[in-house]
């Protein structure tokens, strides 16, 4: 068994303190962990970290603690390693985590012992060109949005597909996204959902002033580019809704499959749809109660929130 990383998103509330209790919970089996190098000062005791690049030879895998923004960070910086991620949702929907904080401890002896089968999710590079010069390049997992600034009027923005002109979207934006992404923004635009098994990108202007436009559905070796008709100061590319990119003068974005996929750990029978009917209730779904794990006097065996060691 190689190592397991631990991957806290701090920002939430009982990251660190669950942190520290997967800590104890893999030490007492026996299983080396390495923490994330940007959390490894906040536990606050000597704990094993090196840099992510390293972790494609020595980590099973990673154990992301948060929610879908946590994967997605994670991913990111994970995937040219193609270390896959465990997600556990510390946060609200969970699209991409696959199980909630209460199951840890019951779930993670099948993980450790590989009963599991890993989910590769298309990623794409968005590349922003300006003069045929590449200005910058990002990796995203959800999508890339175009927007207009919170005063700017409505922009409008021409879209190429395999470099024919397909139309100019007077609108405040454009998201191009992947099938994960599917869910994302672009759903809350009137975007369609689409099953993460097919490779396509997704294209979905946000409150067109037209009465046509509709979301487009290309197939992933399809070329697709957007460009700026009449830029503003405050025309922005946000990326997975984490990162921000300025768009200036004469830029477009180049959009195309990238070489890394984001790998995710799923239990046997996991569903996509199943996922998505429950999450999308989950406003009306009981929520269970997180209690922390508790040690049996005496015998070394998990409480009630914990399994027998694996």
């Amino acid at each position: 068994m190689k190592r397991v990383g631990v991957w806290p998103n701090l920002e939430k509330r009982r990251a660190l303190s669950v942190t520290l209790e997967l800590l104890e919970w893999l030490g007492r089996r026996g299983v080396k962990a390495v923490v994330a190098p940007h959390a490894a000062g906040a536990v606050g005791r000597p704990v094993e970290t090196y840099p992510v690049a390293a972790w494609a030879s020595s980590v099973e895998f990673v154990v992301a603690l948060g929610g879908d923004g946590t994967i997605l960070d994670v991913a990111k910086q994970i995937a040219p390693a193609e270390t896959p991620i465990l997600g556990v949702n510390l946060g609200h929907l969970g699209f991409l985590t696959e199980i909630e904080l209460p199951e840890l401890y019951d779930a993670l002896p099948r993980f450790l012992r590989g009963e599991y089968f890993v989910e590769e999710r298309m990623m794409l590079n968005a590349r922003v060109v300006n003069r045929g010069e590449t200005k910058a390049s990002f990796l995203v997992l959800n999508e890339a949005a175009i927007t207009k600034g919170p005063f700017a009027r409505m922009i409008a923005l021409d879209l190429y597909i395999n470099e024919k002109y397909v139309d100019t979207y007077p609108a405040d934006g454009l998201i191009v996204s992947t099938p994960t992404g599917s869910t994302a923004y672009s759903l809350s635009a009137g975007g369609p959902i689409v099953s993460p098994a097919i490779d396509v990108i997704v294209i979905t202007p946000i409150c067109p002033h037209t009465l046509y436009s509709r979301s487009l559905v290309v197939s992933r070796s399809e070329r697709v580019r957007v460009a700026i008709r009449e830029p503003h100061e405050d025309t922005l590319m946000t990326l997975d809704g984490q990162k921000g990119y300025t768009m200036q003068p004469g830029d477009e974005i180049a959009f195309s499959p990238a070489d890394e996929a984001a790998r995710l750990l799923r239990v046997k029978g996991w569903s996509f749809y199943e996922v998505l009917r429950k999450k999308m209730k989950e406003g009306s779904m009981p929520v269970r109660r997180y209690e922390a794990p508790q040690e049996h006097a005496g015998n070394g065996e998990a409480g009630k929130n914990s399994s027998k060691e694996p």
